[in-house]
């Protein structure tokens, strides 16, 4: 996200800049109401864009295919229509819908590389990704084009789980997980001025999954009382350090901090409360490319099991 996007004053006309990756063969509609409850925070321009894979090369001469532009014609109709609808049907305020949206998109070979160009294009602050159909309600699942977005996208990506429950307040809390690295400092320096210019409390969030090896273990592992104490102590200790890292930011902030643990991702995540309007913001891996988004595989786990919306800001 640009810093003149999440550091801005909250009276700022420039509003947020949100393109939503639309398919229309999709049943979800977790991106349209994302940017819903975006809409309801804060003044946003929404514009979709759908990619179209081109069937036929191009012809000799110039010459086109004259069967497959009409239907590319028709599709593209079709696709606005069927966007603009599930985006007003979400609550987005037709004033918010960009008035050229949605771009369709025809390429010959990589959507993600549309997507990205559609983006640049727009000059987007982050992109809206859908999670694979399968996904059980409540979590996402990242299909083929979101995993390639997640390895290289230069710019915020936004993910929430199949079928979110999002508060009509919008959001009312940013969380943010830190572990005192590199990327949790860009995930804090972003979510410390979302939570800023939102006028929100930023609740800064470690977590201990219990049990979660790459491996089945042939050694059962003892999780004593002592060993959970002493990571709590060290967890609310760099906790502390990143409270006073946002403080230095924007010295206005209401900043909470809280562990979870329990046993696999899932258990530490759920053993905190989340409230329909949190937002989590995660920073991405540093083995990517600076200024692109590369998850690993922690960040991976929370976005797989996060009960929250995401925001993958790139380090």
């Amino acid at each position: 996200m640009s810093s003149e996007a999440t550091t801005a004053d909250p009276r700022s006309p420039r509003p947020l800049r949100i393109l939503v990756t639309w398919r229309p063969e999709s049943t979800g509609t977790e991106c349209a109401d994302y940017a819903a409850w975006l809409a309801r925070t804060q003044p946003v321009v929404v514009r979709t864009v759908t990619v179209i894979s081109r069937v036929w090369s191009p012809q000799p001469n110039g010459r086109t295919n004259s069967d497959f532009e009409r239907w590319l014609t028709a599709e593209s109709t079709a696709c606005a229509a069927s966007a603009r609808d599930a985006l007003r049907a979400a609550g987005v305020p037709a004033s918010m819908i960009d008035p050229d949206q949605p771009s369709v998109v025809e390429i010959d070979h990589s959507e993600t590389t549309a997507l990205i160009s559609a983006a640049e294009d727009f000059d987007a602050d982050l992109m809206l990704l859908g999670s694979h159909p399968a996904a059980p309600r409540g979590r996402f699942r990242i299909g083929s084009t979101a995993d390639a977005l997640l390895h290289c996208a230069p710019l915020p990506l936004g993910v929430a789980p199949r079928q979110p429950k999002l508060s009509k307040r919008g959001v009312t809390r940013v969380n943010c997980s830190y572990v005192d690295t590199e990327q949790s400092h860009q995930a804090l320096r972003h979510a410390a001025d979302l939570a800023h210019r939102w006028g929100v409390p930023l609740r800064l969030v470690a977590f201990s999954p219990r049990g979660a090896t790459m491996y089945p273990t042939e050694v059962s592992f003892d999780e004593s009382s002592d060993m959970m104490v002493e990571w709590r102590e060290q967890a609310l200790a760099l906790l502390d350090r990143g409270r006073d890292r946002a403080l230095e930011r924007h010295g206005d902030l209401h900043v909470l901090t809280e562990t979870g643990s329990g046993y696999g991702w899932s258990g530490a995540m759920n053993a905190l409360k989340w409230k329909k309007g949190d937002l989590l913001v995660l920073g991405s891996s540093v083995l990517g490319d600076f200024n692109r988004v590369f998850i690993g595989p922690s960040t991976n786990q929370i976005v797989r099991h996060s009960p929250a919306p995401v925001l993958i800001s790139p380090v």
